[in-house]
């Protein structure tokens, strides 16, 4: 009997979910590694044979991935996203990249016959919220997430406004999540793939509040607020979840928040182009 094809994975990324995702993927019976890359290349030359490194991020097509899972940083979207849906699908862990209009234009026009793949990672509801995006009934939507300053790895204003952060929360950012993205590139990506979901929202569109909140020494707190339509009585459909998610301080991504991306990697497939949350 002929052995099951297995799916090729590659990581790109080799930080605690880049670590994660690749033990998960060499214990799976039906995916395999393509290669793992990292900046550090000899963290991965500690845990891996010759074969799987990939010491050189450019030559990634000789090794014949059929996903692509970035979990490093947005830039490497930028640089290489056009170039590895060329070969592959790609699985973008770090869409705050598609906060930036070009990019995500970009990599639309050029996924014919492979998809992008954006994970929910710690945004809850997200299929439920597509689909009311779909039928036109999304009509607002807020993310507010409550971290440990210590875990925030912010940028420009926002970075400047957390040194004045002592034993009370405090709103870093309260806006458009297109304007926060650059400044806390890290750390909103569960509000990147709200707008994702939310699309007739989009990413100017959809509300994020970022709050430094020196209390939360276990968790990542997430609320969700759904705004829905108006019934002719005059009434609002609404929905509101908020999601603690175990996490130690200076830990950017929550406990949960692993298991759900190797979920997402395993459903990231078959869908065509685009751009899907998965």
């Amino acid at each position: 009997m002929a052995s099951k094809i297995k799916r090729r994975v590659g990581i790109v990324g080799y930080g605690h979910l880049g670590q994660y995702l690749s033990k998960c993927v060499q214990e799976s019976d039906d995916l395999e590694l393509a290669f793992v890359w990292n900046r550090t290349i000899n963290l991965v030359k500690q845990d891996f044979p010759p074969e799987i490194v990939l010491e050189n991020l450019e030559q990634f097509s000789a090794r014949h991935a059929d996903l692509i899972v970035e979990v490093a940083h947005p830039s490497i979207t930028i640089q290489y996203g056009e170039s590895f849906l060329e070969h592959a699908d790609y699985m973008v862990g770090s869409p705050t990249a598609l906060a930036d209009q070009r990019v995500e234009d970009r990599l639309r026009k050029c996924c014919s016959g492979h998809g992008v793949y954006v994970p929910a990672g710690a945004f809850w509801g997200g299929e439920d919220i597509r689909r009311m995006a779909d039928r036109g009934t999304l009509k607002g939507l807020c993310v507010t997430m409550r971290k440990h300053p210590d875990s925030l790895k912010l940028e420009g204003s926002l970075q400047e406004k957390k040194k004045t952060v002592k034993n009370e929360p405090v709103v870093l950012y309260d806006g458009s999540v297109r304007g926060l993205c650059p400044m806390a590139p890290n750390n909103v990506n569960t509000m990147a793939a709200a707008a994702i979901a939310a699309h007739n929202l989009g990413f100017d569109g959809v509300t994020g509040r970022l709050v430094a909140d020196p209390s939360l020494l276990e968790y990542h707190v997430v609320e969700v607020d759904v705004t829905g339509p108006t019934s002719s009585e005059g009434q609002v459909f609404t929905v509101h979840t908020e999601r603690s998610n175990p996490a130690t301080v200076g830990a950017v991504t929550g406990q949960q928040t692993y298991s759900s991306f190797y979920c997402s990697l395993r459903d990231a497939q078959g869908r065509g182009s685009g751009i899907h949350l998965v």
